[in-house]
């Protein structure tokens, strides 16, 4: 039986043996067979689906072997995977957080949506104050082919405690031939497993103050009470000592107060806010605890920062208050808490680094029972550093109170350091209306945001852009003479009318409007033409034909760009680069036709300039040709500690003009004043000649809207070792002409600063500070 079955084993392998041969022939003829029958496919295709071939009578070629190509296994490269994780790091550098969301997992899109995605870094961000990420990739590895690692160390820098470092590990899947990242809380930080927290206990120190130039302060924290009346409940034939009474609480005049009840209907109880104080000064002779009510006088304390004398110099110092729900985000990231006041204008916003001091935090991981698991980081606070501005707060509260009646600017400057020694933009506002703990607080915002208003946010001594009117005469003159055109001894007949292009309607002069009004209200024309004038006479008499002839002289001779290239080596035209405060540029035009030429020598047509670039040319002017940066800022540090900012003097260029023009120019605009011709000699000839010598210049500016812009530029010539000299520069908006408006401010400032008072009182006050009823304001002289 054995032998049986090896037999039959050896004829089966034999059959096998046989059989594998058969086919291995077989399989070679069929393969050489479908070789052939390609080819000949191929051949035949080539006759099928091209042109037909042109026979031509030719040898046989020889057969040549077709080498066919090898076929092989195809790999798909792993893409790499540092490439994906810089991806995702540099997006969380960029909160790009839809972009690192879309190079998620599936898996881990699906386990968290695109906005919880977003608030679990954002919530991060804003907890930890961050400021930066960073990040170092230390190595990675494929796994497998669809999984990998990487661990890289990530360095998270807060503003409140510095930097946060720790290694970590990211997980890969490969998805669609790309990497995805297998999203956890540890990509964060390791810490966060679990569903743990992060919770800052953020290190505030108190806001610093901000002073003016001699230590007062000018806003501060402080118990204060708001002080209000209801008007109506007053006899109005016992009035004067109650408001005498509101005169020591609140610092306004009681005609003043008056004026600001005057509309109210007879009986009715209207409550009006007549400001604040504070709170140890009322209680010398009221109870505030918890308020005063009499039925006539109310006061309603509270607490927070307080600005002195419902607010000097407003739009300079500017003003806090609470961070807002949209803000709340941004402000966690700076390192603030969300119930903080925060700077919005003026000193208040450009100092937040100072006056906020360094800010520090403890930095702890929270569990999900909202338990302290650990601490990462402690650090201190830093004393915030007070501000101490360059601003004279007596001469700043007065000229507020100059411009009580009109729209407009008063900027007072040293000539010779650029110190800006007040700064007020009328209409104003209290910025104790932010504090919503102030009672007087609704009724404030109502007046600061109504749309009759006025705008009173607008710091117009920086931001208010303006033509110029006659004062630009000084920029023109100066190009007159540096043209070489013109001398000192060059003449114009100066006329009523200007009439050198016969394609436009006669422009006249001022004395011919003048002359009209007389005609119009005492039936004769007293104001005669200026006639027969040298240069420097022509400014003093504020000739408009001459400067219209000398800008359409100088467009027509070629030189088209000398008045606004001059205007712009005045330093019109640019920022003045003032600290502290938001400014303007103002535009100086180039003309492109001699309408603009005439219109651009006067101050008119597109020229736009602001109160503080007219301040810094005068200034120059009054000190020998040199240009000083304006500045508010005197000091920032600590009292008995090294200051971390000194004031020192910036020069920023020259006047472009020589010392020849230069004292044509000083000459003229002493003449405008001490001449009997010259156009603001009645309101300040006399008080220059006698008291203080002054240098200026008048401007009335078109608008194109009613009244002009009333102008007066000028500086003083005292010398005085201990009262620096000063530029003066007014502008009262659609306030009339500069000699009967801007002028008398102008004497009245000069006043206040060498006197330290004032008795002189502005055509329409009754009393210093106190707007007269029209039947008691006092015209103007004429000059």
């Amino acid at each position: 039986m054995n032998h049986q079955y090896k037999k039959l084993h050896h004829n089966t392998l034999k059959d096998t043996s046989d059989t594998k041969a058969e086919r291995k022939t077989l399989s070679l003829s069929v393969a050489v067979v479908s070789v052939f029958l390609v080819l000949i496919f191929l051949l035949a295709g080539c006759t099928a689906f091209g042109p037909e071939p042109t026979v031509t009578p030719s040898a046989t070629p020889e057969p040549t072997a077709t080498a066919l190509p090898t076929v092989g296994p195809q790999i798909t490269p792993v893409p790499d995977v540092d490439e994906t994780v810089r991806a995702y790091l540099d997006a969380w550098k960029l909160d790009d957080y839809a972009g690192m969301y879309n190079m998620l997992t599936s898996i881990s899109r699906d386990a968290i949506s695109l906005e919880d995605f977003t608030a679990r870094y954002t919530s991060v961000n804003a907890e930890m104050a961050l400021s930066t990420v960073e990040y170092e990739i230390l190595s990675s590895l494929v796994r497998n082919a669809q999984s990998a690692q990487a661990s890289y160390r990530l360095t998270l820098n807060s503003i409140l405690v510095g930097d946060i470092q720790r290694d970590t590990i990211m997980s890969l899947s490969l998805e669609e031939s790309d990497w995805r990242v297998q999203w956890s809380d540890e990509l964060i930080l390791p810490e966060l497993a679990g569903g743990n927290t992060l919770w800052m206990e953020r290190h505030v120190p108190s806001r610093a103050n901000i002073y003016d130039r001699d230590g007062e302060p000018l806003v501060a924290y402080g118990e204060a009470v708001s002080v209000g009346i209801i008007p109506g409940r007053l006899d109005p034939e016992n009035s004067l000592g109650f408001l005498e009474d509101l005169q020591w609480l609140t610092g306004l005049h009681p005609g003043t107060i008056q004026a600001m009840y005057a509309d109210f209907p007879f009986g009715v109880d209207w409550y009006l806010p007549l400001g604040e104080a504070l709170r140890s000064q009322v209680e010398r002779f009221y109870s505030v605890d918890p308020l005063y009510d009499d039925g006539l006088l109310y006061m309603y304390p509270y607490e927070g920062r307080y600005y002195f004398n419902n607010g000097i110099a407003p739009q300079t110092v500017g003003y806090v208050s609470l961070i807002q729900a949209e803000e709340v985000d941004d402000y966690l990231r700076k390192g603030f808490r969300r119930d903080e006041m925060v700077g919005r204008q003026g000193i208040e916003y450009w100092g937040e680094q100072y006056l906020t001091g360094n800010r520090g935090g403890s930095l702890y991981v929270l569990g999900p029972d909202s338990e302290v698991v650990t601490q990462l980081a402690d650090v201190e606070a830093k004393p915030s550093l007070p501000v101490y501005t360059t601003l004279d707060a007596d001469l700043q509260r007065a000229a507020q109170l100059m411009l009580s009646k009109y729209a407009g600017a008063v900027v007072v400057m040293e000539v010779d350091t650029g110190r800006v020694l007040a700064m007020a933009s009328s209409p104003w506002f209290d910025p104790n209306a932010f504090n919503p703990n102030n009672y007087n607080s609704g009724y404030l915002l109502e007046d600061i945001y109504s749309p009759y208003g006025g705008n009173p946010l607008l710091n117009r001594a920086t931001q208010g852009q303006y033509p110029l009117g006659s004062v630009f005469k000084i920029i023109t003159m100066a190009a007159a003479l540096e043209s070489g055109l013109y001398t000192i001894e060059s003449t114009y007949d100066c006329q009523y009318a200007f009439t050198e292009i016969t394609d436009i309607a006669p422009r006249y002069d001022w004395t011919y409007e003048h002359c009209q009004d007389e005609l119009a209200t005492e039936g004769e024309c007293k104001t005669e033409p200026s006639g027969m004038l040298t240069l420097p006479q022509g400014l003093m008499r504020s000739c408009n034909p001459w400067f219209w002839h000398i800008g359409l002289d100088l467009y027509r001779q070629g030189l088209t760009d000398a008045v606004s290239e001059m205007a712009r080596g005045f330093g019109l035209g640019s920022l003045t680069g003032i600290q502290g405060v938001e400014e303007e540029a103002g535009q100086i035009p180039d003309p492109n036709e001699e309408i603009d030429a005439i219109n651009n020598a006067i101050g008119q047509g597109d020229t736009l300039v602001t109160p503080l670039q007219v301040a810094q040319f005068i200034a120059a002017l009054g000190n020998g040709g040199t240009i000083y940066q304006p500045q508010l800022i005197d000091q920032i540090g600590l009292q008995g500690e090294e200051p971390v900012y000194q004031f020192e003097p910036i020069i920023t260029g020259e006047l472009p003009i020589s010392a020849d023009t230069l004292e044509a120019l000083q000459r003229a605009m002493v003449n405008v004043i001490e001449n009997r011709r010259g156009t603001a000699y009645s309101v300040l000839g006399a008080y220059s000649s006698n008291i203080t010598p002054f240098a200026g210049k008048t401007g009335t500016a078109e608008t194109g809207l009613g009244e002009s812009h009333a102008w007066f530029a000028g500086y003083t010539r005292r010398n005085r070792a201990d009262k620096p000299d000063i530029a003066i520069v007014v502008v009262g908006e659609f306030a009339g002409e500069g000699s009967e408006v801007a002028a008398p401010i102008f004497r009245a400032v000069a006043q206040q600063y060498f006197e330290g008072r004032r008795n002189y009182l502005l055509p329409w006050e009754s009393a210093v500070g106190v707007i007269a009823l029209p039947e008691e304001e006092t015209p103007t002289p004429e000059p």
